[in-house]
């Protein structure tokens, strides 16, 4: 266990964009944070690069085949080495452990994050397919268990904040901003021609390709209206999403009596990771300050739900509930996948996630052996359309 003024961490995905940037949090504030476990994916290289610079208490290499190539680098430390998935979730649970920042990219994050819950830990939540595919599960257990779940996107991180020390009855609606992506304002069949590499290059953010893609889809946005939802235990009516191709207004809050609150920002995620890593203190930083004179104005338009078709299957997910987000996350990350390996176009994307959708069967009040189910059977056949 940490000090009490530092805070344990432990990072599921340490190798990835949110995972690294935390980590140069972690180099920034030694005195605030220490890092008790390290998990990736299959990067085994940048895994050993964190553990002997950061030295946890354990890591854990999802892939079991690269298992013993960590194991030999790390012999000469006191770092004990962990593989498979199924080891992720046992490590959340170490007594040692603070706060559990759960970076892991798609559903991979749902069953440490669940365990995490059960252990008592903190959540800093930045996979937000967690949420989607099992809110309500999630929601339940984070109450029963009295674990706060901190949101790491910075568009619900700018919620979280305009929402502290507000009553949750004050609450009039939730205005989600996005980018646009790199395709804002394109017709749907220019879509039909566009590239892995055109979808890659996001004009604001830099994200892993998953989320990339997922930003280029708009499904992004959908699944953190989703995700919304369930943090601010919102009916789906009161919650829009806002086109801000500048990328500086990351959310707002509009209450009862009319009034409007935005967190305001430069696009970088360090910002966020902080936020929640921090939280309830805000840490002081020398990261770049916004001069609101290079921005000297700021665009807003309403999402075109017609060319971006995933943002409105993700509404009707919400909006339905059960465990129909949990099949759109599935079809959704088959799809995405089928497209970076450039197997299929683009406009097949949100076509396989209808499909699979309108195919599975529905279930109003899933539990966990209900969404591990639908989980396996929504990948199956989405694969089967490509």
């Amino acid at each position: 266990m940490s000090t009490s003024s530092s805070k344990a961490i432990a990072i599921l995905g340490s190798t990835g964009s949110i995972g690294t940037q935390a980590l140069e949090i972690v180099r920034a504030f030694p005195e605030k944070f220490s890092v008790e476990l390290l998990t990736a994916n299959s990067n085994a290289d940048l895994l050993i690069q964190q553990a002997l610079e950061f030295q946890p208490n354990a890591v854990v290499i999802a892939d079991e085949s690269k298992y013993l190539m960590v194991k030999d680098a790390l012999s000469k430390t006191f770092i004990k080495v962990f593989a498979g998935l199924d080891a992720i979730s046992q490590a959340v649970t170490m007594d040692s452990i603070d706060i559990v920042l759960t970076a892991m990219v798609g559903y991979a994050g749902l069953l440490p994050t669940i365990e995490a819950i059960k252990a008592k830990k903190t959540i800093a939540l930045a996979n937000k397919e967690t949420l989607v595919v099992a809110g309500q599960l999630i929601q339940e257990l984070a109450i029963q268990n009295r674990v706060p779940v901190i949101p790491v996107d910075s568009e619900h991180s700018a919620i979280f904040q305009c929402l502290v020390g507000e009553s949750e009855s004050s609450v009039e609606k939730i205005i989600l901003t996005a980018s646009g992506g790199p395709f804002r304002g394109v017709n749907k069949s220019d879509l039909s021609k566009v590239t892995k590499g055109q979808a890659l290059k996001h004009p604001n953010w830099n994200m892993g390709a998953k989320i990339t893609i997922d930003s280029a889809t708009m499904m992004n946005k959908g699944l953190e209206v989703i995700e919304a939802k369930w943090l601010f235990n919102c009916d789906a009516d009161k919650i829009e999403v806002l086109v801000h191709p500048e990328s500086i207004v990351h959310s707002l809050v509009q209450f009862t009596d009319g009034s409007i609150k935005a967190q305001i920002g430069l696009p970088d995620m360090k910002l966020p990771i902080q936020y929640a890593l921090g939280f309830p203190a805000r840490l002081k930083n020398n990261f770049q300050r916004l001069d609101f004179t290079n921005y000297p104005t700021l665009n807003f338009q309403k999402p075109d739900f017609e060319t971006f078709s995933c943002l409105r299957l993700a509404y009707e997910a919400m909006k339905k509930g059960g465990n129909l987000a949990c099949i759109l996350n599935a079809a959704n990350e088959i799809a995405v996948d089928a497209f970076l390996h450039e197997k299929i176009p683009f406009l097949k994307i949100p076509e396989i996630i209808e499909k699979t959708m309108g195919n599975l069967p529905f279930i109003l009040t899933p539990n966990l052996d209900d969404y591990i189910a639908t989980d396996k059977e929504s990948r199956i056949f989405a694969t089967s359309l490509l």
